[in-house]
């Protein structure tokens, strides 16, 4: 890891990392200047030369663009005319949905209007804090209610034995608690695998990645839970035989990094991380390593690439991470939010896990919800909790106006229609219900929304994720782009729907990873469940707005 983290260290001291340091990069590591190369042009992170001192970035993503993030970006630039020093550019998600349009200066979140925000770019001062909240919200997935009963769970654990583990392991699979990051494996058979995986030395890594449109549930753990992520990793190195972890954190996510770097120094001063844990014979500690940028590394392979300080492109699999992960051997990876929940549920049991969700299923759940409600954020329900049960949660529509569709998921789920309001938040019921649950993210949408205009950001953001390793995603994304676009200039090509529903089943089964094969998911479903809004468009080509 040390090559990316050693460039990743001279882009935030220099604000770029030049031939010159790259040279000088390959002497002292002696590693070849090409590969310094390609890490840099891979990584969106990285900058061959300075840009201006001032950076100020504008989501351009959904839901930022719901709330006018583009003629939010316009004015910010034209409030900046002039002004020396000072860049202004859309990016992808920041991850702050719930403060659409979200932007930042220097990484630095910053709010307010357009004017606001170009005066604090100007004058560079008076930026609002970046330190994490001194007042936590009480979650009811922490089982401690106070500071001092942190850490018990693995404090009662830690001196177990075999049998002890497999218990362990048996209390998470009676929990049913599966991935919460979208892929929805089942946690307790993962731990097993891992643990029963030949090789050592063994790994666990948290996923922080998290930058999918629409998703930004687990920076709020981060920053409000992190003692429950250091326990519960601590605990998967007592489990599956490993003394090392290591949180895979989003570069934007500046906040957070505070967070839970001053919580594993608290952890570690209380005798929870480290050397003979709590007196016992476990060994195990944390590190943080700050992603260089880009999607595609929320996926697991890719994210092992970058840790082993390569070009972040996702493996083939088989094998996959559990008997073959990181430097090839085992290796545990979970989301946030996956391992926050495993506290309470050995603190409290399978059963209390169970009885918390709604209608049969099982635990708790958390939304991050955007899109046109009032109170947009993080929201922690039971499982089973009907998608209409959490737009009342949130104000219901904003404006008093109705729900036309929403996006259950994040951007790689299909949009669905009003009229599926009341299914369950639960990975069957919305799979049964032509969606996902996905990340959790929960986009709201409501009647006169240009939905193609909508699904198009984010094939468009796909298309500009796709890190370019196989074919079908690095050309079908982008010529499903062209194509949406020559079609709503008012040049549709013939039988557009169909050529579009062919290149997707292309990208379907022949992509490597999972970006490839849902890029055009929003697009596609959107045709599919609203043909009357969509279809007119593509095939006379009505212009959409900009």
């Amino acid at each position: 890891m040390k090559l990316l983290m050693k460039m990743m260290h001279l882009q935030e001291q220099h604000g770029a990392v030049t031939d010159a340091m790259l040279r000088d990069l390959s002497e002292s590591e002696r590693v070849p200047l090409h590969r310094l190369e390609g890490l840099r042009g891979f990584y969106p992170v990285f900058r061959s030369e300075p840009g201006r001192r001032r950076q100020v970035q504008v989501c351009r993503d959904m839901t930022c663009l719901m709330r006018g993030g583009p003629d939010f970006c316009r004015q910010i630039r034209t409030a900046l005319a002039g002004a020396d020093d000072v860049d202004v550019e859309e990016v992808s998600c920041l991850g702050r949905c719930d403060a659409a349009p979200a932007a930042a200066i220097n990484d630095v979140p910053v709010s307010g209007s357009p004017t606001d925000i170009a005066a604090l770019a100007a004058a560079m001062k008076s930026l609002p804090s970046n330190e994490p909240t001194a007042n936590p919200r009480r979650w009811p997935t922490d089982p401690y209610e106070n500071d001092a009963q942190r850490y018990g769970v693995l404090r009662d654990h830690v001196a177990g034995d075999d049998r002890s583990r497999d218990a362990f392991i048996q209390s998470l699979k009676d929990a049913d608690l599966r991935g919460l990051g979208g892929a929805a494996f089942p946690t307790g058979m993962k731990w097993e695998l891992t643990r029963k995986a030949r090789g050592a030395p063994k790994y666990v890594v948290c996923n922080a990645d998290e930058s999918e449109p629409g998703t930004f549930k687990d920076r709020v753990l981060l920053e409000e839970l992190p003692h429950l992520l250091i326990e519960a990793m601590a605990l998967a190195g007592w489990t599956i035989g490993a003394t090392q972890g290591i949180i895979y954190l989003r570069h934007e996510y500046a906040k957070e990094r505070k967070a839970l770097q001053r919580e594993i120094e608290n952890a570690r001063a209380r005798g929870a991380l480290g050397k003979r844990i709590f007196g016992s014979a476990t060994d195990f500690d944390l590190e943080i390593f700050v992603s260089p940028g880009g999607y595609i590394l929320g996926e697991e392979t890719a994210l092992l690439e970058a840790l082993e300080d390569k070009r972040g492109e996702p493996r083939n699999k088989p094998p996959f991470p559990t008997d073959h992960g990181l430097w090839g051997k085992p290796t545990l990876m979970n989301n946030v939010e996956t391992f926050c929940a495993i506290p309470i549920i050995l603190a409290r049991g399978a059963k209390w896990w169970a009885a918390q969700g709604r209608r049969g299923y099982k635990g708790l759940k958390f939304m991050c919800v955007s899109g046109d409600v009032p109170t947009p954020g993080v929201y922690c329900v039971p499982w089973g909790t009907s998608v209409a049960e959490l737009l009342a949660m949130c104000g219901g529509m904003a404006g008093g106006k109705n729900l036309y569709a929403f996006s259950p998921g994040g951007a790689s789920t299909n949009i669905l229609p009003a009229s599926k309001r009341d299914v369950a938040l639960d990975f069957k019921a919305l799979q049964d219900a032509g969606s996902s649950l996905g990340t959790g993210a929960m986009v709201f949408i409501a009647e006169g929304r240009d939905l193609l205009q909508l699904a198009m950001s984010e094939v468009k953001f796909f298309r500009n994720e796709s890190c370019g390793k196989c074919v079908p995603c690095r050309v079908g994304s982008h010529k499903a782009v062209e194509l949406i676009e020559s079609a709503t200039a008012g040049r549709p090509v013939p039988d557009l729907i169909e050529l579009l529903r062919e290149l997707n089943a292309t990208l379907v089964q022949t992509s490597i990873c999972g970006l490839g094969q849902v890029a055009l998911a929003p697009l596609m479903s959107a045709i599919s469940n609203f043909p009357e809004d969509i279809r007119p468009k593509l095939e006379t080509g009505v212009k959409v707005s900009r």
